[in-house]
């Protein structure tokens, strides 16, 4: 039995791998998989190195947290192109969709752990500096249950803690829909080259690729699938989350996928990874740049375009 978990569960930033699971990808391909229903993003990298994980589905730098400048770890294939953080803002502010300036004296929530990292490195590119002009970077509320986060934004503007929010789309969504939010900046909005912070990844070890290789090819396969299944019908969705999500997350999944369907491509570009080099060294992750061969397995790069 292999096992792979998501690093936030209710995220549509990670849904590929959930449905590449749940619409019985990996099945088809002959790999007997778990999905493992909880928020991953604190411990999973750990795990994979302590091999009781098989696959991570979440931001293509995580595993340098357990995997020093990815050595052990190998990125198979993107779920998604491009970094895929959002802000979303108090509906009541008069602020032009878009502005970084309008930033300036908020109070902007976020998870502490690794979401900080994109959101302090986007304000640097930006100009803002935290002190000089009043921004404030305060962390979200925590959740009543531990695996759903979706509501930790707009906890974060309910309860005046925040005047933004830095997370995923499902959290936008709430927010929209709830009447308390709107959209700020959207996937890769900011100083230029802020799309190519981060992308959406499966991440294995070197380990299993090696000892495994029909399993690792199988689980691209899988997730090609699974972005060819949702590209061209997108309510695929909707079963899934009616399963898996809370009550007022599964309604707005569907739409929020065939939103982020043009993005499904398992091509990881020379390009993406540059991008990812670049942020994680200016946020500390790694001391220089990861060649390509290194972070990317591929060996496998003939089965993304399939």
């Amino acid at each position: 039995m292999f096992r792979l978990m998501v690093a936030d569960f209710d995220s549509p930033s990670y849904f590929v791998a959930i449905a590449a699971v749940e619409l019985g990808f990996f099945k088809q391909e002959g790999i007997d998989i778990e999905l493992e229903r909880t928020y991953g993003a604190h411990n999973a990298a750990n795990r994979l190195r302590d091999g009781t994980l098989h696959f991570f589905g979440g931001p293509a730098y995580s595993a340098v947290t357990a995997f020093p400048a990815w050595k052990g770890a190998k990125l198979l294939c993107a779920l998604s192109q491009y970094a895929y953080w959002f802000l979303a803002i108090r509906a009541d502010l008069d602020a032009k969709r878009g502005d970084l300036g309008a930033l300036k004296g908020l109070r902007i929530s976020t998870s502490m752990a690794a979401p900080v990292l994109g959101l302090r490195h986007l304000l640097v590119e930006s100009g803002i500096d935290l002190e000089r002009d009043n921004v404030r970077i305060v962390p979200a509320p925590p959740s009543k249950d531990g695996r759903w986060m979706g509501h930790a934004g707009v906890e974060a503007l309910k309860q005046g803690l925040a005047d933004a929010y830095w997370g995923n789309a499902m959290r936008v969504a709430i927010g929209e829909q709830l009447g308390v939010a709107k959209l700020h900046l959207d996937r890769g909005d900011g100083p230029p080259g802020a799309r190519w912070y981060n992308f959406a990844a499966l991440t294995t070890t070197e380990r299993l690729i090696n000892e495994q290789p029909q399993i690792a090819a199988g689980a691209v396969r899988a997730i090609v699938e699974t972005q060819k299944a949702l590209k061209a019908d997108p309510s695929l969705a909707a079963a899934i989350g009616g399963r898996l999500f809370p009550p007022d997350e599964a309604p707005l999944i569907a739409d929020l996928i065939a939103r982020d369907a043009p993005f499904y491509r398992a091509i990881i570009s020379s390009e993406a990874v540059d991008g990812l080099n670049r942020f994680a060294e200016a946020v500390g992750l790694i001391s220089e740049p990861v060649p390509y061969e290194r972070m990317v397995a591929s060996q496998f790069c003939q089965l993304w375009n399939e």
